[in-house]
Formats: C-alpha cells, sequence, structure tokens
C-alpha cells in the first residue's frame, strides 16, 4: 500500500492548525468566559455571606435591644409598684397616726371632762355634806360643825400615840419654823385658844404656833411643821364617796368605748401585672 505523504503532512499541518485555531479563538474565550462566571458567582456568594452575616450582626443588635428594653420595662415597672406601695403605706401610716392622735384627743377631752365632772361632784358633795353636817349639829347637838371640828382635832392631838407625839417633837425641834394650823374657816379666840393648848400639850409649851385660813382644804383643820401632819377634814370621809363615784364613771367609759363603731371595709389592692 502506497502512502501519500504530501497528504498526511497536509492533513497533519491542518488538524494542528485547527487545533490552535480552536485554542486560539474558542477554548479561551470559553475557559476566560467560564472563569469570570465563576468569579462572578464567587463574589456574588462572597456579597451573601456578607450581607448575611450582617443581618445576623442586626438581628443579634436588635434581640439585644430587645431584651435590653425587656429589663428596663420589668425595672420601672417594679420601681413604679414599689413607689406605689410606699406611697401606700405612707398614707396608711399617715391615716393611723391621725386616727391616733384623734383618739389621743378624744380621750384627753374625756379625761378633761371627768376631771371637771369630779370637781363638780366633789364641789356639789361638800355643799350638799356641809349643809346637811351643820343642819344635823344645829337640830342635835346645837353645836356648829367647825365647833365639832376644832373639837375633833383637840381630841385626836391628846390621843396621839408615844411615837407619833416623838415625829412631831423631834421634826419641830429639827425645823426654825413655827407649828402651822391650817382651816377652812376662821377660828374663834375661843377656839384658836382649845387648840393652842392642845399642841403645847402634846409638843410643849415652848411651841410656836401660827393660825392660817386656807380654803382649798375640805372642810377640815390640819397641824404642820417640817414635812409632818396631823388632819382631820371631811375629806376623808369623802373618799370612799369619790371612789364610787370613779368606778361608775370608769364603767360609763367602758360602755361608750364599746359603742363606739369600728371602721371597716377593705383595704385598696395593688393590682401587679
Amino acid at each position: 500500500m502506497l502512502f501519500d505523504w504530501f497528504t498526511i503532512v497536509a492533513q497533519a499541518l491542518n488538524f494542528f492548525i485547527l487545533v490552535w485555531l480552536m485554542k486560539r479563538f474558542l477554548y479561551k474565550p470559553i475557559r476566560h468566559a467560564i472563569d469570570e462566571r465563576e468569579k462572578r458567582i464567587a463574589t456574588a456568594l462572597a456579597d451573601a455571606d456578607a450581607k448575611r452575616a450582617e443581618a445576623q450582626k442586626e438581628r443579634d443588635e436588635f434581640q439585644h435591644k430587645n431584651e435590653e428594653f425587656d429589663r428596663q420595662r420589668a425595672a420601672l415597672w417594679t420601681q413604679a409598684t414599689d413607689e406605689a406601695q410606699a406611697e401606700r403605706q405612707r398614707l396608711l401610716d399617715e391615716a393611723r397616726k391621725a386616727a391616733a392622735s384623734l383618739s389621743a384627743k378624744r380621750q384627753e377631752t374625756l379625761r378633761n371632762e371627768q376631771h371637771n365632772l369630779h370637781q363638780a361632784i366633789g364641789r356639789r358633795t361638800q355643799q350638799e355634806v356641809f349643809a346637811i353636817a351643820r343642819k344635823v349639829l344645829a337640830d342635835l347637838a346645837e353645836t356648829s360643825l367647825e365647833e365639832r371640828m376644832v373639837d375633833v382635832f383637840v381630841r385626836r392631838l391628846r390621843e396621839l400615840s408615844g411615837e407619833e407625839k416623838e415625829t412631831l417633837t423631834s421634826a419641830l425641834k429639827e425645823s426654825s419654823s413655827p407649828v402651822i394650823v391650817r382651816t377652812t374657816f376662821d377660828l374663834s379666840p375661843a377656839q384658836c385658844d382649845s387648840t393652842t393648848g392642845a399642841i403645847k400639850e402634846t409638843l410643849g409649851e415652848a411651841t410656836q404656833i401660827q393660825f392660817k385660813t386656807s380654803p382649798d382644804l375640805i372642810s377640815g383643820i390640819e397641824l404642820t411643821t417640817n414635812g409632818h401632819k396631823v388632819a382631820w377634814s371631811i375629806a376623808d370621809y369623802l373618799a370612799s364617796l369619790e371612789t364610787g363615784i370613779d368606778e361608775l364613771l370608769k364603767e360609763k367609759d367602758q360602755v361608750e368605748a364599746q359603742a363606739v363603731p369600728k371602721p371597716s371595709g377593705p383595704e385598696p389592692e395593688t393590682r401587679s401585672q
């Protein structure tokens, strides 16, 4: 078989030329186009990743801001609730103090009224007792009440025990002041002489005596020297009457206290969310 070397060489040359042409004008542009497309795709993917990362960052920041807002809202709500509770407690305390002050004023008013009532009853009782005593003594013995008081006082002085006399004598010696005799009425000369005699008989002849009138005594007569006293007055007999009156007034106060209505009603509630 014969080979046509010219044809073979020509075909080989054509093949290499075709390959070069394809590489030069077809493969390289396609390869270049593919590279450019890959670059564009890589760039797009990088941009997408960057945007996704930015979006994630913004989402995290937004979530953090929401959480911070929730914390601030909870803190403000707690603070507002605490302040409201404190204000409520303050108002309740002020109301209790006002009620206590009002109650104290009422109690003080009641005590003043009770004291005034005691004084009024004491004065009225004194007047009535004096009037009755004077009338009884005048009717039965034709003797005034004042005369009988002096007689009773003189008898009490003379009936003092030895210990009582010694106490008065010692008190008199320790004081440079005279013995004071106070009465609610002016003594007559005879009554002064009778009283003076009883005092000197009890305390000694050298005893200095000074008579005074004291309307604050409840129809009585008393002897004082250096803080020691010997006395007789209707006040001693009125003590039991005053005790009975005190008990009656206390019972009256208890009844009034039980009759006072107590405030009722639910306390205001504090709402919470």
